[in-house]
């Protein structure tokens, strides 16, 4: 049995996972065909669940442990949003199309720049103030809340709690169906 990771390693091993993915789609810039799209799907599922479960439990803990993390939390959630929209915008392109790679290029630099904040800022700020055995039971809920999140952009959506925990798994579910009905993110 493995030891229970905490939460800024388990967020840390998201965003490496990530920009595994981000630095293979920039091997593939201005190709046209299936390959970009699948492995973008991927990259949204990834990004969407990883979203989700830090609107559910991390920016909670950050309000209620590090000092200014109202604010912080406010700004992480805004920059989610705008990922978000990127993400809405990329699902509805194919490679073929004019806008796909800057779309992709785009919300790589949204991510980049947000992954650079939390781990630069959020992360250490979290870790210096937040209890140790806190931190570990903030990352196996996060990780049950990535097996449940929702796999598509939902610009709409509530991103705060109690109602992003209420209605996640419901969204969540109609992604995986859709998911497998499509063949989504099968790769």
């Amino acid at each position: 049995m493995t030891e229970q990771q905490d939460v800024i390693s388990v967020l840390v091993t998201d965003h490496r996972e990530v920009e595994q993915m981000f630095a293979e789609l920039e091997t593939m810039v201005g190709a046209v065909d299936e390959r970009p799209k699948t492995l973008a799907e991927q990259v949204v599922i990834e990004l969407v669940r990883h979203s989700v479960a830090e609107e559910a439990y991390l920016y909670p803990a950050v309000r209620k442990f590090v000092e200014g993390g109202d604010e912080l939390a406010d700004h992480e959630i805004a920059e989610h949003a705008e990922a978000e929209e990127t993400m809405k915008r990329l699902e509805a392109l194919e490679p073929r199309d004019e806008d796909f790679w800057p779309v992709m290029q785009k919300l790589m630099r949204e991510i980049r720049h947000h992954v650079q904040e939390e781990e630069g800022d959020l992360f250490p700020k979290l870790r210096a103030s937040c209890p140790a055995e806190e931190l570990t039971e903030l990352g196996a809920k996060v990780e049950r809340a990535k097996k449940v999140a929702p796999t598509r952009p939902h610009p709409s959506a509530p991103d705060k709690p109690p109602f992003n925990k209420l209605l996640a798994p419901g969204a969540g579910l109609v992604d995986r169906l859709r998911d497998a009905l499509t063949g989504r993110g099968k790769s």
